[in-house]
């Protein structure tokens, strides 16, 4: 199973991220992690006590030479494509109740993204990391869309776009939808997140009639008071766990079709 999750930036992309990486752990799933986005705060959300001493990926300018064969920041010069990845989650993965997490973080750029050394790293852990049975990778993605033209997640089995109930969201969500659709992804399905009431939910049914649902997942003030806390989300709030546990659901009934 491999998730990438992206949406408007501050509507609980990470948060569900980590909630759901933790559902898949609880039901048995061996659960790796891509922070993907410039700014990583996952592993914080998950409840690692010291996020901020934790070097992403993309910032060990080593690493990135050895396999791709070419310095970060040096321009022009060729350089892999498909590094060799396979061992890097058994060394730099930080496990945290029980989701095994790579900071790989992301190249900040204008335009059209960027074909750079960095980015071939992070392409790689997404696209040939070997997944066993029972093993599941999710992918928190850089809020927006930029990222998408650059082809990161064409290898992903589904694309979930977390989306609140509001006007700027759903505008996001429709740009994503027809980047996604211009690189071919197979499956994308939405989740509605900070869901206060029915109308919430029937205001984003009605705003985007086309795209399935993959979940609503309701609004609980303890989320935020366990992240603000330092604490993982998970187990804050029965209701949210068992929503995000129906999602999981969903997606592993998919996969045994």
């Amino acid at each position: 199973m491999k998730l990438a999750v992206t949406g408007k930036g501050g509507v609980g992309k990470t948060t569900f991220t980590a909630l759901i990486c933790m559902a898949l752990a609880r039901a048995g799933y061996d659960v790796f992690a891509i922070d993907a986005d410039p700014n990583a705060t996952l592993l914080g959300c998950l409840g690692h006590p010291a996020p901020e001493t934790v070097e992403p990926l993309v910032k060990l300018a080593d690493l990135i030479e050895e396999r791709t064969g070419a310095r970060p920041g040096h321009s022009g010069g060729m350089f892999r494509m498909n590094p060799f990845v396979d061992d890097i989650p058994a060394n730099y993965a930080q496990t945290v109740n029980g989701v095994r997490v790579l900071v790989a973080g992301a190249v900040k750029t204008g335009g059209s993204g960027c074909y750079c050394p960095e980015n071939a790293m992070v392409r790689a852990l997404v696209s040939h990391l070997l997944l066993e049975e029972k093993v599941a990778l999710v992918v928190d993605m850089e809020a927006g869309i930029e990222h998408l033209s650059r082809g990161t997640i064409d290898s992903v089995d589904q694309l979930v776009i977390v989306s609140e109930p509001s006007r700027a969201s759903v505008e996001t969500v429709k740009r994503i939808r027809r980047l996604a659709a211009d690189i071919r992804l197979p499956r994308v399905v939405g989740i509605g997140n900070c869901i206060r009431s029915p109308a919430d939910e029937q205001f984003l049914r009605a705003a985007l009639p086309d795209l399935e649902f993959a979940g609503f997942i309701p609004y609980d003030e303890r989320i935020g008071e366990a992240e603000r806390a330092g604490r993982s989300p998970a187990g804050a709030s029965p209701a949210v766990d068992e929503a995000v546990a129906r999602v999981v659901r969903l997606f592993a009934d998919r996969l045994t079709r």
